[in-house]
């Protein structure tokens, strides 16, 4: 029965239980789903032909044996089966393939098969997310057939391109709009279509990774501020659009979509959102609802109306954690295998690496996905609850449009033939709280110019290759309304230098914030004994 059908012949009560129900499990029911759903996955995937090269003869019986015998994984491991799409290999028959990006231009795609059933439990616990965030106590939800969703996610391939259709089977939405139908216009055609549609009948629900949902919020103001007036405004509308203006003339500021619109729920998710979670707030007189989702992963975790941090769906994926110590580790030491522990073994106020195993006939086993997780809350039998805190340390994302790693980087400078010395490259936050690059760099003395000037240069045509090398940087300083490479000249052998008197090595992507006060202190002393390592 659709969810639309339910929500005719079923109280509150019985619809909560069945899609959030979840959320009064014990830690030990939690833990039971989980190992039932991965011990059918397991017999499934360890008799696949993926299984079997991956397993390299062995056989686990039991998920405890699993985690003995089979390493963490990598994309690495599955590119030869996935990205030819090799179907044979896998445990279970892909109604989908989505998308999404791997490294850069170094290795640019990673493709993720979705069965049926995957794609039947992602619906499901999108409509759990959707049921708990309107939700303003246990029980309480407003959900509607009909509901507007004012919509910044990219088309298909790509994972946020399956919403609109998987709530279609179950619930008829409109889409402000609709990027799948849409999917010839341009990203800012698509949000200036959105903002009319909501301006022409409203908005119940706005859905958008951090920086894109941040993007449509400020064109929301500049447009509602300068040429809002040509929009055709609903009647609904119409007398808090006029009130809007005569505030916004009086104040001297834009007009905030709070001012006009009154959501339901607000969603956001992906690297970085939480830099702008106060700002949207302030936008939309609603505080957002972190949600965990990925191409790999399909939807993990939401908040609910407590805004407390995130639980994680029992019957998504079979999910291990890396304590940080242990990823650093073997970020360090490539050959060591990290330890990991299960959901019922985490502890509160530690960040965790996440593994995930896909179930219901997914491709990935104890899988290293690449995202960072704090845990707030655990303990005393209850469902712990996390929060996203970023990308691995080897891995700079910028507000989810950039995958750069010490490989691409060192591609980058080598498609862009410039003469440099060492570099350092690190995520840091302006005063704002935007994230961007800052790439601490040394030249060669015989290279060597007016600073302001290589800095103007080495920025413009590092930034042009960046754009060449990842599709994706070329909308981040669009999004960021900022540039998103800063270039820092460090004196020859400066690093070198650094590395010699700390007696180890320093990671060339994302260094430790004192690593990097050392440096301009070694900077500032002048002593750069020493040839640095290129």
């Amino acid at each position: 029965m659709r969810f639309e059908d339910k929500l005719k012949k079923c109280s509150r009560e019985q619809l909560w239980q069945e899609y959030c129900g979840f959320l009064d499990m014990s830690l030990a029911d939690y833990m039971y789903t989980q190992r039932r759903l991965m011990e059918e996955q397991l017999t499934l995937w360890s008799a696949s032909g993926l299984g079997k090269l991956l397993l390299r003869g062995k056989t686990p019986r039991t998920i405890d044996e699993l985690r003995q015998c089979l390493p963490l994984t990598t994309y690495a491991d599955y590119a030869d089966v996935l990205l030819p799409r090799r179907t044979e290999m896998l445990c279970g028959e892909p109604a989908v393939w989505i998308q999404t990006t791997w490294e850069g231009g170094l290795r640019p795609i990673k493709l993720a098969p979705y069965t049926r059933s995957m794609l039947d439990t992602y619906r499901h616990n999108l409509l759990a997310t959707m049921m708990m965030a309107t939700a303003r106590k246990k029980g309480e939800f407003d959900l509607k057939a009909g509901d507007r969703i004012l919509y910044g996610g990219a088309p298909l391939p790509y994972a946020t391109g399956l919403m609109p259709s998987l709530f279609d089977e179950d619930i008829r939405f409109t889409w402000l709009p609709d990027s799948n139908t849409n999917s010839d216009l341009s990203f800012s055609q698509r949000i200036k279509k959105g903002f009319a549609m909501a301006m022409g009948g409203g908005v119940d629900f706005f859905f958008g990774i951090g920086s894109v949902a941040n993007y449509i919020t400020e064109s929301f103001g500049k447009s509602s501020g300068g040429g809002g007036h040509h929009m055709k405004v609903s009647p609904g509308n119409a007398v808090r659009y006029l009130k809007a203006k005569y505030v916004s003339r009086r104040d001297g500021r834009p007009i905030t979509p709070g001012d006009v619109f009154r959501l339901k729920a607000f969603f956001f998710a992906g690297t970085d959102a939480k830099c702008y979670r106060d700002r949207l707030t302030r936008a939309w007189g609603i505080a957002p609802v972190e949600l965990a989702a990925g191409t790999e992963s399909t939807c993990i975790g939401a908040e609910n109306w407590e805004h407390r941090g995130m639980v994680f769906f029992p019957d998504a994926c079979f999910y291990e954690f890396i304590p940080e110590s242990e990823m650093r580790r073997s970020l360090a030491d490539p050959a060591y295998q990290p330890r990991t522990c299960l959901m019922d073994e985490i502890q509160a106020g530690e960040t965790y690496e996440l593994v995930l195993s896909v179930l219901h006939g997914g491709a990935f086993m104890r899988y290293r996905i690449g995202d960072m997780y704090h845990c707030l809350t655990a303990g005393s039998g209850q469902l712990p609850r996390l929060t996203f805190v970023d990308r691995v340390p080897d891995v700079i994302d910028i507000a989810g449009f950039t995958r750069i790693t010490a490989s691409s980087m060192q591609e980058v400078i080598r498609l862009s033939r410039l003469e440099l010395g060492d570099w350092v490259l690190k995520k840091e936050f302006n005063e704002n709280d935007d994230p961007f690059l800052h790439m601490y760099l040394e030249l060669p003395p015989d290279a060597q110019a007016s600073e302001v000037v290589t800095r103007t240069v080495l920025t413009e045509h590092l930034s042009l290759y960046f754009k060449y090398f990842d599709s994706d940087y070329g909308d981040l300083k669009k999004l960021l309304n900022m540039e998103p490479l800063q270039i820092t000249i460090l004196k020859y052998g400066t690093i070198a230098a650094y590395e010699q008197k700390m007696g180890e090595h320093l990671p060339r992507i994302n260094p430790g914030m004192l690593d990097i006060v050392g440096l301009l202190r070694q900077q500032a002393d002048g002593r750069t004994e020493g040839r640095p390592a290129l």
